[in-house]
């Protein structure tokens, strides 16, 4: 049985040097991905990675997001070089790497457009990665929109990576979310509602067969079930907001029921009961093994480790287990796994 992990992140070395010459000095992600060799050093991933018997990467980038780093201007560039590098990975080592899903320079929405199709078609993409806000601006944008529907069309993934930085204060009063309670806790919140958000817009009444990966099984949402589902079913008796009150009917089916559309991995860096309990919510079809590698506080082995004995571990048949693993990500991606 292969461990395909479907959400592992990775900084080519091209493109972190010159993510570096541009990148605001002091900034929040690049600090961290400074102190993680393994997410540079090739050799020093593929060390770990030869420590599980079948582990395979379908790489990712690394946050910061794009947009976050530079302008409109530049963005696109960063845009190419990542997802070229990226590219040159899967090429060099397709036994590791059999695929690597497309950055997008996402406050460009013509140009990320454009990239779509580039990385696609000319690189072998299998999907792209957004983030759960463009610099603050929701998804449920009509430029972000198009995004979707574009790979509804193509039918590949699009991978949807939390996005929240300290300059969210937990309070209004204060300018700061302080003890890094706006990863902790943010990030679930920002992935919960950028979903509810996607599906409030319609999205997948007119894209129903569109896939999203969520990051992090989820994040909120299969946690609070009860919240989302009859919870949102009154949606609009708690305010007055007429936007509110008509939410909910045009919606051809309950809340709850698109929730269970989106996909999300197993990176919950560790517990067994967490994966269970997405498990529960979205079905084994829609869950895909993932480790979030190598953001651990080993600097790279630890995820994947904890990760692939949650797995093993889970109440599931040998079939359901195999979909995590492989099996999905084989049918939802075009992946280049040498026979």
């Amino acid at each position: 049985m292969l461990k395909i992990d479907v959400f592992p992140h990775i900084l080519p070395r091209p493109f972190y040097d010159r993510l570096l010459q541009v990148a605001p000095a002091g900034g929040l992600m690049v600090k961290r991905v400074q102190n993680i060799p393994v997410m540079i050093d090739i050799d020093r991933r593929f060390e770990i990675m030869d420590r599980h018997e079948g582990y395979a990467q379908v790489l990712t980038l690394a946050a910061p997001p794009l947009e976050n780093v530079a302008g409109p201007d530049l963005s696109p560039e960063l845009a190419r070089l990542a997802n070229d590098e990226m590219a040159k990975l899967v090429d060099r080592h397709p036994d590791r790497f059999p695929g690597f899903v497309a950055s997008l320079p996402m406050n460009n929405p013509d140009a990320s457009m454009r990239e779509i199709d580039r990385a696609i078609n000319e690189l072998g993409a299998t999907g792209v990665q957004v983030f759960t806000n463009v610099n603050g601006v929701p998804l449920d944008k009509p430029e972000y929109l198009q995004l979707f529907d574009h790979m509804a069309a193509i039918d590949l993934p699009v991978w949807m990576h939390p996005a929240r930085t300290a300059d969210f204060p937990d309070y209004p009063g204060e300018h700061r979310s302080k003890y890094d309670l706006w990863w902790a806790f943010g990030w679930p919140y920002e992935t919960a509602v950028a979903m509810a958000r996607l599906l409030f817009s319609g999205l997948f009444d007119r894209q129903p067969n569109l896939k999203i990966v969520t990051h992090h099984l989820g994040g909120m949402v299969p946690h609070f079930e009860g919240r989302v589902g009859g919870g949102l079913d009154q949606l609009g008796k708690r305010t007055d907001d007429p936007d509110d009150m008509s939410a909910r009917g045009r919606l051809k089916q309950r809340p709850i029921d698109y929730f269970r559309m989106f996909y999300g991995d197993t990176a919950l860096f560790g517990p067994a009961h967490a994966v269970t309990c997405g498990l529960e919510f979205f079905g084994a079809d829609h869950v895909l093994f993932g480790t979030d590698m190598p953001f651990d506080p080993e600097g790279g082995p630890g995820f994947v480790r904890d990760t692939i004995k949650a797995v093993d571990s889970i109440d599931v048949s040998d079939a359901d287990r195999q979909l995590i693993y492989e099996g999905n990500a084989k049918r939802m991606l075009r992946l280049k796994i040498p026979q």
